[in-house]
């Protein structure tokens, strides 16, 4: 494997920031072409079937981020897992550690799309849906959940090419899904008129082919990628099932709480009435678009600290920190610019109604937030993550999660009035603990002297 080989010699002569930044970019490129058929849900419904299109698509985006809680937990613990395995030469246990993930979240994805769509209009009504907005939300939500088992086996797929120093091809089959869902969200929503629902269909069927792709290639690469695809080695290993729970479960219940606290700030908003609930819609894909550089340098930030902690070349974390830092940073400055100088425009993307625009004002002070707050998640999910600290991700998930994100959003929002632009405020100011963590993390000097999250006999 090409990027395998490169990843490591770089590592081997010292180039730390070349190799980031090279491991990162693919992954930045990835998360750009993601980000990419997820916004242009938005931005074709947006524009064909106005406000209520737009609530529709934002409110069963919401609920599909919350069903793949454990998919992102698992399959960043898997990633991590792969990555100080691979630092530690223990190929065998490599093996073992995909054959156990595939089964484990293939099952979870399962279990995830019946609960969701057993309580889906409870769901629904619990998030204060507005009744113009209820009959596209719920076949969006309904169509998402049929697909879900893609989301998860792609998840998976991009944690073992990741895991194992290839972020490339991940952004291949990214690439094909943006690709297709374009053309299908074009066809079906402005084509054929098939509203929120066409643009649900349009990302399963794009999910689906990236998904198979991605598999097949595995197949065909079986050899470099340590993996088989026997039935027989599919089988859960309860010993790889350890260090994977161990990083996994706090991971998982991170994502969760983040996803419920926002589930639950979305309840609040859509009180507020449909144009707050479509304009939330705009809002949320501009938060992506903020994640897209933090995301890819977090990605490769863990994998390189994985690596070079199961490798115990501690002297490398620093510099990889650094440069995490400095490249999220002046993203952060870039895109704080342009939504000062530009919000109308930006906003006048997702769609043409005029009384959603003339709210786009209202979310700078928080969008400037969101942008530096991304930046320094950046970095210290790098080094908490790499260094599988489980404990810490558990810390984070319970205060970013649950206790600053509803807590901010209340206190902007009602106890200062604010209203809906002091619950984005509270959203934006609860990313911030992340990064004032990772800094005592850092400045404490743990993060040396913690124990693996693998065992390095290989047992």
């Amino acid at each position: 494997m090409v990027e395998q080989k490169t990843l490591s010699r770089d590592l081997t002569t010292g180039n730390v920031t070349r190799t980031l930044i090279n491991f990162a970019f693919p992954l930045f490129l990835s998360n750009l072409l993601q980000a990419v058929y997820n916004i242009v849900d938005m931005v074709v419904v947006g524009n064909v079937c106005g406000s209520a299109g737009m609530s529709a698509v934002a409110i069963g985006g919401d609920v599909l981020r919350l069903l793949t809680f454990i998919s992102m937990g698992f399959s960043n613990s898997g990633q991590i897992v792969i990555s100080q395995f691979m630092g530690a030469g223990l190929k065998d246990n490599v093996r073992k550690v995909i054959g156990t993930l595939f089964t484990f979240l293939i099952f979870a994805s399962v279990v995830m799309g019946a609960l969701c769509f057993i309580f889906r209009h409870a769901i629904l009504t619990w998030l204060n849906t507005p009744a113009e907005a209820y009959p596209e939300a719920i076949r969006y939500t309904v169509t998402c959940i049929a697909g879900i088992v893609f989301i998860y086996g792609y998840n998976v797929v991009s944690a073992v090419l990741r895991g194992m120093g290839d972020s490339r091809r991940p952004f291949m089959f990214i690439a094909i899904a943006a690709v297709l869902n374009t053309v299908l969200d074009i066809w079906f929503v402005a084509g054929l008129g098939m509203q929120a629902f066409g643009a649900a269909l349009a990302t399963v069927i794009a999910q689906g082919v990236s998904f198979i792709v991605s598999i097949v290639y595995l197949i065909r690469k079986k050899d470099q990628f340590l993996f088989d695809f026997k039935l027989s080695s599919f089988r859960i290993d309860p010993e790889m099932m350890k260090p994977l729970f161990k990083l996994g479960v706090p991971l998982t219940i991170q994502s969760a709480s983040i996803q419920f606290s926002m589930l639950y700030v979305t309840r609040w908003i859509n009180s507020f009435g449909l144009v707050w609930s479509a304009m939330t819609g705009a809002v949320n894909k501009i938060k992506v678009i903020a994640m897209l550089v933090s995301n890819a340098f977090n990605t490769a930030g863990g994998t390189m600290v994985g690596q070079n902690i199961g490798a115990e070349e501690y002297r490398r974390v620093p510099r990889i920190l650094l440069t995490v830092l400095g490249v999220t940073g002046a993203a952060a400055v870039v895109m704080s610019a342009a939504y000062i100088l530009l919000p109308e425009a930006i906003i006048g993307i997702f769609t043409s109604d005029a009384s959603v625009i003339a709210l786009a004002s209202t979310f700078i002070p928080a969008a400037v937030v969101n942008f530096f707050g991304s930046s320094a998640r950046g970095a210290a999910f790098a080094l908490i993550n790499g260094s599988g600290n489980s404990k810490l991700n558990l810390t984070v998930a319970l205060l970013d999660g649950i206790v600053a994100r509803i807590g901010f959003s209340y206190l902007f929002a009602f106890t200062l009035g604010m209203g809906c632009p002091g619950l984005w405020m509270g959203d934006a100011c609860a990313g911030l603990v992340p990064g004032v963590i990772g800094i005592v993390y850092y400045v404490s000097g743990k993060w040396r002297t913690r124990k693996y999250i693998i065992d390095r006999t290989g047992k």
